[in-house]
Order: structure tokens, then sequence, then C-alpha cells
């Protein structure tokens, strides 16, 4: 079981326009198409994983009638989920893409206040479904009410009770996940250059603090960089991933199936250069797709053919 926790799930609304509006007075943007769909970084990772056959849960905080929605949905699509409930509202996420360039504008709402009572009952239900999973994932951001260590806790949690963790988050947040020494990482290169505290002009800067988290206890430093793939640490070595060459319909959500496809192969107990190859193949799948968080087992299997995976170390 691989059981992945969104502390601020929402949903997804992603609409297709002709070009990416401007704000302004009296300006009006008609959508040629509109998908909506249960979100949020471990809710996407959930759907991947699923898509790619494995068994999976979603849990992490939901709260009013969009909450329920999340729930529905996930549950009409065959995917199990155990959440934590609060009043207030589940945040919407509105990604508007140009029909004419691929060019993107996201309006990402805050999300519901939680309360203290919510975060202890989610550190129980951390501790109860981390005991029944072989995976734990944590993603996303912190919500409203929900103290910015809360990832050292929960990463913690889930590793007293047997699982391995997965933490893709970024800012304060991964920064007090990370010294609780998760199994993997997975920051983009801005991302890492917040963690390490300054700028990034080399691949070899990158490369020095990949292998000092892993001396400090993080098995797997995944650094994604977009297109051209990843730099990554994993038990003492390092790799360099060339991603496929694709026309790029839609780039969110590339990350978490990046992290979907890693869940699956740890699972599945592959050798890290095939890992590493598998999700980026899952990463670079999901950049074809209309909506974040889906891709397609037979996309999935042509873009393995064309990665590229090398130890540098």
């Amino acid at each position: 079981m691989i059981t992945t926790f969104t502390l601020n799930a929402a949903i997804d609304k992603t609409y297709y326009v002709p070009g990416v509006p401007a704000f302004g007075p009296g300006n009006v943007v008609r959508a040629s198409r509109m998908f909506a769909q249960p979100g949020g970084k471990g809710v996407n990772v959930a759907r991947v994983v699923h898509q790619l056959g494995l068994p999976v849960r979603a849990s992490g905080i939901v709260g009013g009638s969009n909450g329920a929605y999340i729930e529905r949905s996930l549950s009409a699509i065959g995917i199990g989920h155990d959440f934590v409930a609060v009043e207030g509202e589940s945040r919407l996420c509105l990604n508007m893409i140009s029909d004419a360039d691929g060019s993107s504008l996201e309006l990402l709402e805050s999300g519901p206040v939680v309360p203290a009572e919510a975060v202890e009952a989610l550190k129980r239900k951390v501790s109860e479904l981390a005991s029944t999973s072989r995976i734990v994932s944590f993603s996303g951001s912190i919500p409203q009410g929900v103290p910015t260590g809360i990832y050292r806790e929960l990463v913690t949690l889930a590793k007293e009770a047997g699982a391995r963790v997965f933490l893709d988050a970024s800012g304060a947040a991964m920064l007090a996940g990370i010294e609780a020494a998760p199994h993997l990482i997975k920051p983009n290169q801005d991302e890492a250059q917040v963690l390490l505290g300054r700028a990034i002009e080399k691949e070899a800067d990158l490369a020095e603090w990949i292998v000092r988290c892993m001396e400090q206890g993080i098995a797997s430093v995944i650094v994604s960089l977009g297109g051209a793939g990843a730099l990554a640490g994993h038990e003492g070595a390092l790799y360099r991933v060339r991603s496929a060459t694709i026309d790029v319909v839609n780039a969110v959500g590339c990350g978490d199936a990046f992290v979907a496809g890693m869940a699956v192969a740890t699972a599945e107990d592959r050798p890290a250069d095939d890992a590493l190859r598998f999700a980026a193949a899952v990463g670079t799948a999901n950049a074809l797709s209309l909506v974040a968080g889906d891709v397609k087992p037979d996309d999935v299997k042509r873009l393995y053919a064309e990665t590229a995976v090398t130890r540098i170390h």
C-alpha cells in the first residue's frame, strides 16, 4: 500500500482559453474547455499511482462541500481515501492555459483554517495509516492554522510506524521536514536554492548539496530540472537523468507524477537507475495530458525507452 497525504487538498480546475488573460476593468475571457478534478499535490500522486496499477489511498485534510466533492470524485475512480474533515471549504486552484502558445496562469486559494484539534487528528491518522503502508508520501503546502514545522512531526511519526517516507514540499515547511530525514525528497532547482540558502550557479554546487543531504540520512535526493531532466542522489551515488523530448501540453503536475513514479518503482524494488528512468518517464507522460496528475501507461512505456540515466559519481 502507498498512502499519500495532502494537507491542503483542492479542486483543480483547468481552463483552456484563447490567450492567458490580463487583469483589467471589464475584461472577459471565455474558455474553450474546462476540466475539474480532485487535486493538491498528494492527490495528484495518488491518482498517478492508481493509473500505474498499484494500491493507493489518499489522506490529509478536506473541508466543506468542496471536500465532499474531492472524496466523491476519488471514490468514483476507485481510489480509497481517509481524510480528516474540518469546517470551512477546501480550496479551488485555477489554471488557465493559452490555446495559442501553452503559457499559463495559476490562481491558488489559501484553503480553510485548520483548528488545533484537527492537527492532532491528522497526527493520529498518519500513525494509523503508515502502520499499514510501505510508502507514505507527503506533498504540498501547509494550510492556515497548521504549524510550519508539521512535516518534521509527520515524517517522524510515519517512520516510527515503519513506512518509507517521501516529502515534496517547499520553503520553511520543507526545511522542517528534512530535519526528520525522510527517505526521499524532490525539490525543483528553485526550491533547492532556497534550501541551500544561496543561488546555484553551476551543477557542481547542486551535486555538492545533494551529497550533503545524503550524508545527513536522506537516502534519495532528486532535484528536478524541468525539461532538462533531473540530478539525483541515491544511496551515496549521483545520477544525471535526461528526459525524453516532447511537445508539452500542460506542465502542471509533472513533479507529482515523478514522485508517483518513484513510489511505484520503490515499492517494486527497482534498482536506482531503473527507478529514476521510470519516474522521469512518468513525469514526462504527465506533460502530454490536458490536466495535472494524469498519465497513460502506454505513454510511460514509450517515454521510458527515450529516457537516459547515467551514473556520474
